[in-house]
């Protein structure tokens, strides 16, 4: 094992088609680093871009060792980039950042200081999105209160996957086994010593988002379901209204037939009846099937993702 006089803190990337942002972003981390007394593991982890990404990562890690990579066979999806690089991390605390330098480097003393100070999990706070349609940060605050609210884990409101975990942290999330990961959830849910870092996060450098408005509510709905039963029971009640209203339909036609000399009408009204009744139908199942899809997803116990390539046997390394 290599004797260190310094901590180690390990910069996990995932990277997409990142070629434009990698270079200034590699600038940013190793200029931070300079000035701390600490030793940088930047990794890098290629979710199979089909750019030069690739090709940069080859490059820049023959001329500096500091970087490692690890290149995925296909795209497996951000989350589970992250995954891989706290699984390959080597670091007494390792930092998940993204590539598009919207989390500033420039953030990452204080999170170490935080560190330093008996923290063992620094959660990048955002108090500010620029560059940001309207439309995404009102989708985004409105998710995650409505997630704090729901969920059992008392997840912070306006966090990412920016971050510091101390390695205890970070070996303890590697051993959960599950396939859907939503891991800025697991972070919290894993407990341990943790604080906020507020910071402003800045536009994207260059590029376009990686996350559109589809990719963002799939990861919305990994996290209300890993987190949260109270969808299904929402249906559950639903259901009840449902045939509450029902019973009570059934009431009223029953006197209107024996009491009443007034005509049954009301087509239109049968017709919205029964379209409001297989609507909860399909919505309760539609719930039922996003829990029903995610079991399969762990009986399955497909690995989260598969490695193409690395710069260095990260894993022998570790030995």
């Amino acid at each position: 094992m290599i004797q260190r006089t310094k901590p180690l803190i390990s910069v996990v990337v995932p990277a997409y088609n990142e070629q434009d942002n990698l270079p200034e972003l590699y600038r940013r981390v190793t200029d931070v680093f300079e000035k701390l007394d600490v030793d940088l593991e930047l990794l890098i982890i290629d979710d199979a871009s089909s750019d030069g990404t690739l090709n940069w990562l080859r490059k820049t890690g023959r001329e500096d060792r500091r970087l490692r990579f690890v290149s995925f066979s296909r795209n497996f999806g951000h989350q589970a980039g992250v995954t891989a690089g706290l699984q390959h991390a080597m670091g007494d605390a390792v930092v998940v950042i993204d590539a598009d330098l919207q989390d500033p480097p420039e953030v990452l003393p204080q999170m170490i200081q935080r560190w330093r100070e008996g923290y063992q999990i620094v959660m990048g706070q955002r108090i500010q999105r620029e560059g940001d349609p309207l439309a995404k940060r009102l989708f985004a605050w409105g998710y995650y209160r409505v997630l704090a609210r729901l969920s059992k884990v008392k997840i912070p409101v306006d966090g990412g996957d920016f971050c510091l975990m101390d390695r205890v942290v970070v070996d303890t999330l590697n051993r959960l086994p599950e396939r859907n990961r939503y891991v800025r959830g697991l972070r919290a849910w894993v407990g341990f010593r943790q604080t906020n870092q507020p910071f402003q996060r800045h536009a994207r450098f260059k590029g376009e988002p990686k996350y559109n408005f589809f990719k963002s509510l799939s990861l919305a709905m990994d996290g209300l379901v890993s987190f949260s039963y109270l969808p299904l029971r929402l249906a559950t009640y639903v259901g009840l209204a449902a045939g509450a209203m029902a019973l009570i339909m059934v009431v009223l036609v029953l006197y209107w037939r024996f009491f009443t000399n007034a005509p049954l009408v009301g087509y239109a009204i049968l017709v919205t009846t029964f379209l409001c009744i297989a609507s909860v139908q399909l919505l309760t199942i539609g719930i039922m099937g996003e829990y029903v899809g995610r079991i399969y997803d762990e009986v399955k116990g497909r690995p989260h993702y598969i490695v193409k390539e690395t710069n260095q046997d990260l894993d022998a390394s570790k030995s």
